[in-house]
């Protein structure tokens, strides 16, 4: 950050070119970290090993189901959905496809496709693996919850030294790049939201008192705990969203949305395995291009987010087993992603023509001259920034406690002095980076940090499966049938039913 205020200029054109090197010569691995943490969540949710539990065989889940969904939501989706909910679909449709013609049935189609892929089960897996990991070792093989604790079947007592701290170390480095980068995004998307509402200037002076204020907010909500800060603002904020859709679908082509749901449901299933491969190698430079800007920019979001997502939501997690861990957390928010998706692209997409003015926005106006183009969109507008505010203070607020618990070598019962210095420090980033690039400077340091740690998040994984094997092992657990039916007597549920009524 000392480099970025002293050297602007040369700051950007640096982290830039890395950036680009980056996506470049290791965009294809970013695509098999993700891919390898959707296909061991899979595996382990339908192998017995899923019957494990996160802690003692008798523990019990702290949080109802609803309240655990909407915290572990609203901390690792909430402000990135509200931004690109229209803008993304809208891009891909009308300014960059990426491979149909802009403006074509199929360009709207892929465009759905391509949001439900990078919001969807990819995003959770990766946020599900590192939570699992966390909650495994933390509840049931009672280690610190550290990432480097989560390393030990592969390094044993070499995590306690020089290694785990490089590895707690890197964690902390990627979470704060990562959380900053969604607090510039959300500043600037309320600047807009308030420009568009009450014409207040959009202006990085503006956007700096924003996050001063968030961040007095959010810090408020942190040093409160979780049981009163984020579970109210994070159940509150679950339903403020299920009422914009609401309106949302009422007012705009509700046939519409139902139709291309269902279409681009059916899309990203038959498509998922090749878009997870995608390098657009054979492609022109465009489409490779298109890849390093919209897909390896998205992992690397969700990567560098992981950390801070995954202690969270281990920290709320106990009692579960693995399977319903995994199984709700890749199904349920993906699910939510792509009914808001259906939703607001649909709306967007549905008053795109090149001559409309909202094909030439900032990706920051876009949702807000959608809501323009229908009724009640000044309702429709408030809601929304009252969604960027409150997801802005329930990320930074969460963030805010798992930095501390991290750098307090797992200490789960942190000073609200560690949480305030973090707070801190979020906000000073989120700040500089706002003033020295804007939001490519955001985007190109959150692609920068999020590479170490993708090396360290593929090690994650093998871990974790290599330790669940083992314990599978020890257990004895299998699929074995616990009544079989006899040779002349097969079990037949409607045979049954019709002897009962005859009886």
């Amino acid at each position: 950050m000392i480099l970025a205020v002293t050297f602007p200029e040369s700051f950007r054109q640096t982290t830039t070119y890395i950036r680009n090197f980056l996506g470049i010569h290791f965009g294809w691995f970013y695509l098999m970290v993700v891919f390898l943490c959707v296909v061991i969540s899979i595996v382990v949710i339908f192998h017995p090993m899923g019957k494990i539990r996160l802690g003692d065989p008798d523990s019990k889940p702290e949080y109802s189901t609803f309240s655990w969904i909407a915290m572990l939501f609203s901390a690792g989706m909430g402000i990135g959905l509200v931004f690109y909910g229209a803008t993304e679909p809208l891009s891909l449709y009308a300014v960059n496809a990426p491979e149909a013609t802009i403006y074509s049935q199929q360009a709207m189609l892929d465009a759905l496709k391509y949001s439900f892929f990078h919001y969807g089960i990819s995003a959770w897996a990766v946020y599900g693996m590192v939570a699992l990991a966390i909650a495994y070792f933390k509840y049931r093989k009672k280690e610190v919850p550290n990432i480097s604790s989560t390393l030990k079947p592969l390094f044993g007592k070499y995590t306690e030294g020089k290694l785990g701290n490089i590895v707690d170390a890197l964690t902390i480095f990627a979470t704060v790049v990562g959380v900053a980068t969604s607090l510039g995004l959300g500043a600037v998307q309320i600047n807009s939201g308030l420009n568009y509402l009450f014409g207040v200037v959009q202006s990085i002076n503006i956007q700096i008192i924003i996050i001063a204020i968030a961040t007095v907010l959010f810090l408020s909500s942190a040093v409160s705990g979780i049981n009163r800060g984020v579970k109210l603002l994070s159940n509150t904020n679950i339903l403020l969203a299920i009422i914009l859709m609401l309106i949302a679908i009422a007012i705009g082509p509700s046939l519409d949305i139902a139709n291309f749901f269902i279409e681009s449901i059916g899309a990203y299933m038959n498509d998922f395995i090749r878009l997870s491969f995608r390098t657009a190698a054979s492609g022109t430079l465009a489409q490779q291009e298109w890849v390093q800007t919209w897909t390896v920019y998205y992992w690397a979001w969700w990567i560098s987010w992981s950390p801070f997502v995954g202690v969270f939501i281990a920290n709320i997690s106990k009692g579960r087993t693995i399977r319903e861990f995994l199984t709700y957390i890749l199904l349920v928010p993906s699910l939510f992603s792509f009914i808001w998706f259906s939703v607001f692209g649909t709306l967007a997409m549905h008053i795109a023509t090149p001559d409309n003015p909202i094909i030439n926005m900032s990706v920051d106006q876009m949702l807000f001259g959608v809501f323009n183009q229908y009724p009640l969109s000044i309702i429709l507008s408030i809601i929304a920034i009252i969604l960027v505010i409150i997801y802005f203070i329930t990320s930074a607020d969460s963030a805010t406690v798992v930095l501390a618990i991290l750098s307090e070598n797992g200490n789960e019962n942190t000073s609200n002095k560690t949480k305030v210095i973090w707070g801190l420090i979020l906000a000073s980033i989120a700040t500089i980076l706002l003033i020295n690039g804007g939001l490519n400077a955001l985007q190109d340091i959150l692609i920068i940090t999020a590479f170490p740690f993708s090396i360290i998040l593929a090690m994650i994984v093998v871990s974790v499966f290599k330790e669940l094997v083992y314990e599978k092992d020890e257990m004895g657990l299998s699929v074995k049938a616990e009544r079989h039916p006899t040779v002349d007597k097969p079990f037949k549920s409607y045979e049954d039913d019709i002897s009962n009524n005859d009886d």
